[in-house]
C-alpha cells in the first residue's frame, strides 16, 4: 500500500487519546479503518488502565496534586532565600489595571474577564504587588524580597500551554545594588527551576506587551517564566523610584514540564482531571 493511502486516527479518537495522556501513540498509522479502530480500542483500554493505577497510587500515597506539592516546595525555598509571602485580592479595579497601561487600546485588554465596568478578575499579580511594595518600602529599610502565589484569569486561546484560569508565582526584590540586578535575576530563576526539578532551563531575551524588553525562562522550547528589572517606566504610576528584579512563573506549566507531559490542562484546576489523570476512564 502506498504511504499516502495510510490511515490516521479520527479527530474523536485523537482527542480521546490526548485526554488519556497517550501522546506517545498519536503518530501511529494504519492500513485500514478496521485495523485503526481495533488498535484504538486496545490503546484506550491500556491508557485507561494506566490512569486507574495512577489514581490508586495518588489515593494511597501521594494525596496532593503536583501543583499543590510544587507550590509548597517553592514557598519553602523562597522563604529560605529571604522572601516574604503576601496575599492580595483576586478582584482588580479598572484603575489598577490602567496603571499597568492596560486600557481599551492595549493588546491584553480583550483578554480581561470583566465583572462590571469598573472591576475585573486579575489577569496578573503585578498591580497588587506594586501597591504592597510601595507600602512596605515606607516601613522597611534595606533590600525587600516578596512573592505571591495566586490565581490569574485571561481569555487565552485554549492551546496546549494556555489556560483561562492559571496560577502565577511572582517574586520581586527591591532596592538591590544596580550592578547586581542581572546576577540576581539569573540566581532567582535558577532557585525556582532547580526547586521545581527542572535544572536544564534556558534564559532568553524576549519582548513583552506589558514590560517591553524582558528575559524568559524556557524549558525544551516552552516558556516557563518571564522576568524584568527596573527602574522601569511602569514604576512611575506607583510613585516608586527603586532598583528591582522580578519573575512571573506559571505553576501549571512547571507541573506539566516536571511530569513530562505535552498539555497543561490536566494540571489545572479541573472537574475532569485529578493530578494529570482524566477522571472519565470508562
Amino acid at each position: 500500500m502506498d504511504w499516502s493511502d495510510r490511515i490516521h486516527w479520527t479527530k474523536t479518537q485523537r482527542e480521546r487519546l490526548v485526554e488519556l495522556g497517550g501522546d506517545e501513540v498519536l503518530d501511529e498509522w494504519f492500513c485500514s479503518t478496521r485495523e485503526r479502530d481495533k488498535t484504538f480500542y486496545l490503546r484506550e483500554k491500556e491508557l485507561a488502565s494506566r490512569g486507574r493505577r495512577r489514581l490508586d497510587t495518588f489515593r494511597e500515597s501521594v494525596r496532593r496534586p503536583v501543583v499543590c506539592r510544587l507550590t509548597e516546595k517553592l514557598v519553602d525555598v523562597l522563604m529560605g532565600a529571604g522572601f516574604v509571602q503576601v496575599t492580595t485580592p483576586t478582584i482588580l479595579s479598572r484603575q489598577m489595571l490602567a496603571r499597568m497601561t492596560i486600557d481599551d487600546r492595549h493588546a491584553l485588554f480583550s483578554q480581561v474577564f470583566w465583572l462590571d465596568k469598573n472591576r475585573c478578575l486579575r489577569p496578573m499579580l503585578a498591580p497588587n504587588l506594586y501597591d504592597v511594595s510601595k507600602s512596605l518600602m515606607r516601613l522597611w529599610s534595606g533590600p525587600i524580597r516578596i512573592f505571591e502565589v495566586g490565581s490569574c484569569f485571561r481569555k487565552e486561546s485554549q492551546g496546549s500551554t494556555h489556560l483561562n484560569e492559571f496560577t502565577m508565582l511572582n517574586l520581586v526584590e527591591w532596592r538591590l545594588d544596580p550592578k547586581e540586578r542581572l546576577a540576581h535575576l539569573r540566581d532567582f530563576a535558577k532557585l525556582v527551576m532547580e526547586a521545581a526539578g527542572l535544572p536544564d532551563f534556558r534564559l532568553e531575551r524576549e519582548e513583552s506587551v506589558v514590560y517591553g524588553d524582558t528575559m524568559d525562562v524556557t524549558w525544551q522550547g516552552i516558556e516557563a517564566a518571564s522576568g524584568a528589572m527596573g527602574p522601569h517606566v511602569l514604576d512611575d504610576a506607583w510613585g516608586i523610584d527603586s532598583t528591582w528584579v522580578g519573575w512571573g512563573f506559571g505553576l501549571e506549566r512547571l507541573a506539566m514540564m516536571k511530569e513530562g507531559a505535552h498539555h497543561v490542562k490536566p494540571y489545572s484546576r479541573s472537574l475532569a482531571y485529578l493530578d494529570g489523570v482524566r477522571l472519565n476512564l470508562s
